[in-house]
Order: structure tokens, then C-alpha cells, then sequence
């Protein structure tokens, strides 16, 4: 059938509808693989009460925005739905779907622009996860598109140059059966620089000490430029959980939540340390840092511009990210974070003027905000937002400024809709482009009442 691609829609699909007939209007139908205004045929795969889902078949009229995808691996892989799409019109049509979906969940008309924030469009990635399968031949690779299913892959243009040796070099080890069947998971993390390394490596339950000490040792000699190597046991069903694919933004993860806090085995350095906006981060195995080694520091920049004052808070601080910078505005800084591995990092990294707290932020804001009386308060949510609590919670306190930065529009409009009810408005509105190629972005708002 041919359809007419009216707009693209989160998560990178396009929209088309269906033929009108005697009942009604016609259905929307979803697509990979399109751009808006574009004619294509296509094959309907789902058709439900409300929405279809259809698959491209042939492009019919081609958008001037369309290119040629680079990597041999898209439209297969699960990581990037945007390669088929030229850099800038990436930019126009994320702005575009965050508007709408701020004017349909927040009910908010933004009376101003979103202001984008372009990234290198290649290799920007400083982090990234890759799954491992054994049989029927040991392969490293992603998830399929819309599956469990593991797509080898020995390159990756998203991920840092040193980033693709290590993932050429863990092939290598594999092919020379130097990977035991008890791996089925690698995360890399290149440095500011891309010149150092570290590797996290997931093994399935019940492996020896001296199973995984023994890989974390080969792993650490053969890949060139690796600082230290950490082995965490966890099952495939957790690793599953968590999108064991091109790490988009689960913010403040980290892999001992799962599993009792039970420490990993570590040979070399035990972290990183990375430079960001004119201070350095001690980043350990474990704990979450910005994926986009070339637009952390105007993110850091933005989020915090322009504010100061006696008081503030930094709510799901990570490593300290945001921390370091409002301590040189604030007098006092709380700090707050519930990933143990995180918050050692955030002390570390914190000067004197700031209380790091290992706290939920529901339960913090809850039972401790108030006594802090905060000016202000700085978030970087989890991919599932602030949730009601958090945002009940936050509208209960003083301050009169806030920086929410979102990696996921749909629950940043859910959120925003009670700040804004509570008397909350949006100063300002940024859309940094962390994830070049992929269907998601990052949000930075600055509200006030």
C-alpha cells in the first residue's frame, strides 16, 4: 500500500494514516526508516483497534533530507533510527517532536524557541555496552531491532575510535577462545581524551573468584590503553532489563542495584578519571557518567548558567557532574544519590561546601529538603522521570529556580504538567542532541515560579 509520511513521531518512527472511509477518519499507522513528507509502500505487520504498524518496503518520492546510512548495520540494529536522515533535518525533527509532545502531555505552548545544541555527529559515544553469545560461534554484537536477539557487529561509527579497537580486540579474544562461556556482556568507557580505558565485563552467576580474576587479567593485557578491568556477576535477564544495546541514558544505573550490592573483581585502576568542564571526575566501575564526550561541558555550562545564591540542591548528583559547578555559585550545595558506587565518586569529587547525601530522592526530599530551605534545585533524572512523588515533593519546597534536564521527552511533559499547575513556568528551553543518529535527546529547562 502507499502511504503519505505526515510527521515523525518519538522513538523514530514516522506517522501516515490510512485511507478515510464511511467510518471515520483514517488510522494512524507507524514506520520505520521514513521522513516526514515522504511517499512510500509499505506492508501493514499490526493492525490494532487504534494504530497500525506497517514496514517500508520502497521509498516511492525521497525527502532531500535522506542519505545514504553509515553503517552496514542499520535498519538491523536496535541502536540508531535516524542514519537514513541528514544531520541538521536530525536536529529540526527532534525539536519538532519535543514541542508537540510538551503541547500534548505538559499542555504546554512554549512561548519561546527551543535552543539546539548540535553534537559531532560520529564517534561521539564515550560508553558502550555489547552483548556476547557463545554459540553456535562466539560473536559481539547488539540487540535486533524490536528483539533479544544478537546482531554481531565488529565496528561501530557511534562509538569512540578507541572504543571500536577494544571492541576489535575482544573479537580477537574470541576467536582465539580466550572469552569463557561465562561472559555474555562488555561495557567500555573511553576517557575525555579517548586514550584510556576502562572495561566492565558481566558474567553469569555462580562463576569462581578465580574465573573471573583470571578475565578481567587477559582483558587488561591484551586491550591496549585499558586503565583497570571490573567483573560483576549478573544474570542475562538482568543484563536484559537494563538495554544491554548501545547505552542511550539510564542515568545513575548501576549494575550492583540487582545484585545486594555485591562488590566486583577489579585488576588495574578501579576508575577513570575524566576532565569535563574544567574539572576533573574520578568515575568508577559502576557509576554513570554523560555518554557524549563532546557536548558534556556545554551541558554543564548550561544547566548551570546564570544562577546563584546561598543554597542549593543537586538531585540525582551521579558523580558530581553537576555538583563541582553549582559549589562554585552556591554557599551550600546538597548533593544527593542512590547508587553506592556514585556517591563515593561524588565525594571525591566534591570541594568542601557540599554535603553529599546517599539517599533515594523521593525519600530525601520527603523527609530532609526542608530543613536545607534550597534557593534551588538541579535534576538529572532516570529515563522514567521524577515520577509523582518526586514531583509532588519538589513543588512542596522553597526554591525558586529549577534545572531539569530530561533524557526522555514523554515523562519530562508528564512531570512538567504538575510543576507547571503548581505555578511553575519555563524560562528557558535547550535540546542538547547527546545521541546523534538515534531517535533520542536530552532536555535541559530552566523553570521558576
Amino acid at each position: 500500500m502507499e502511504l503519505q509520511i505526515e510527521k515523525m513521531v518519538y522513538g523514530g518512527d514516522g506517522l501516515a494514516r490510512l485511507a478515510a472511509d464511511e467510518r471515520g477518519p483514517g488510522k494512524t499507522v507507524f514506520l520505520p526508516f521514513v521522513i516526514a513528507g515522504e511517499r512510500v509502500d509499505a506492508t501493514l505487520i499490526q493492525n490494532r483497534s487504534g494504530f497500525a504498524r506497517a514496514r517500508l518496503n520502497t521509498v516511492l518520492a525521497a525527502s532531500s533530507e535522506r542519505v545514504e546510512p553509515g553503517c552496514p548495520h542499520f535498519g538491523r540494529c536496535g541502536g540508531c533510527q535516524y542514519q537514513h536522515i541528514n544531520y541538521p533535518a536530525q536536529l529540526v525533527f527532534k525539536a519538532e517532536i519535543l514541542r508537540e509532545t510538551l503541547r500534548r502531555t505538559a499542555k504546554l505552548e512554549l512561548d519561546r524557541d527551543i535552543q539546539p545544541h548540535s553534537s559531532e555527529p560520529w564517534h561521539y559515544r564515550n560508553r558502550t555496552r555489547m552483548r556476547v553469545q557463545h554459540a553456535p560461534k562466539f560473536a559481539v554484537g547488539y540487540f535486533r531491532a524490536n528483539s533479544h536477539d544478537l546482531l554481531p557487529v565488529e565496528r561501530c561509527p557511534i562509538s569512540s575510535a578507541l572504543i571500536n579497537r577494544a571492541i576489535a580486540a575482544v573479537w580477537e579474544l574470541g576467536r582465539a577462545e580466550r572469552i569463557p562461556p561465562l561472559v555474555h556482556g562488555f561495557q567500555f568507557f573511553a576517557n575525555h581524551e579517548d586514550s584510556e580505558l576502562f572495561v566492565e565485563v558481566y558474567v553469569r552467576p555462580q562463576t569462581s573468584s578465580r574465573e573471573t580474576g583470571k578475565v578481567a587479567e587477559v582483558l587488561n593485557a591484551s586491550i591496549p590503553q585499558t586503565k583497570g578491568v571490573a567483573v560483576f556477576t549478573t544474570s542475562a535477564i538482568e543484563d536484559e532489563s537494563r538495554q544491554f544495546a548501545p547505552l542511550t541514558s539510564t542515568h545513575n544505573f548501576s549494575p550492583l542495584t540487582s545484585i545486594h550490592n555485591e562488590e566486583a573483581t577489579v585488576v588495574g585502576q578501579g576508575h577513570l578519571t575524566y576532565q569535563a568542564a574544567r574539572h576533573e571526575y574520578r568515575v568508577s566501575a559502576g557509576s554513570f557518567f554523560q555518554t557524549n564526550r563532546f557536548l558534556v561541558d556545554e551541558l554543564v555550562e548550561v544547566a548551570t548558567a546564570q544562577i546563584s545564591g546561598r543554597s542549593a540542591l543537586d538531585l540525582y548528583a551521579g558523580v558530581g557532574l553537576f555538583t563541582v559547578h553549582l559549589a562554585a555559585k552556591f554557599e551550600k550545595v546538597v548533593a544527593v544519590e542512590g547508587s553506592p558506587h556514585a556517591v563515593a565518586d561524588l565525594r571525591h569529587n566534591a570541594p568542601s561546601n557540599v554535603t553529599a547525601i546517599h539517599a533515594s530522592t523521593d525519600a530525601f526530599l520527603e523527609t530532609q529538603a526542608a530543613q536545607y530551605q534550597a534557593d534551588f534545585v538541579l535534576l538529572d533524572p532516570p529515563r522514567a522521570g521524577l515520577g509523582e512523588r518526586v514531583t509532588a515533593a519538589l513543588c512542596r519546597t522553597a526554591a525558586q529556580g529549577v534545572t531539569l534536564v530530561s533524557c526522555d521527552p514523554a515523562t519530562l511533559s508528564r512531570d512538567l504538567r504538575t510543576l507547571l499547575e503548581s505555578g511553575f513556568r519555563v524560562e528557558q528551553a535547550h535540546l542538547f542532541d547527546l545521541f546523534p543518529q538515534t531517535a533520542h535527546m536530552e532536555t535541559v529547562l530552566r523553570l521558576v515560579r
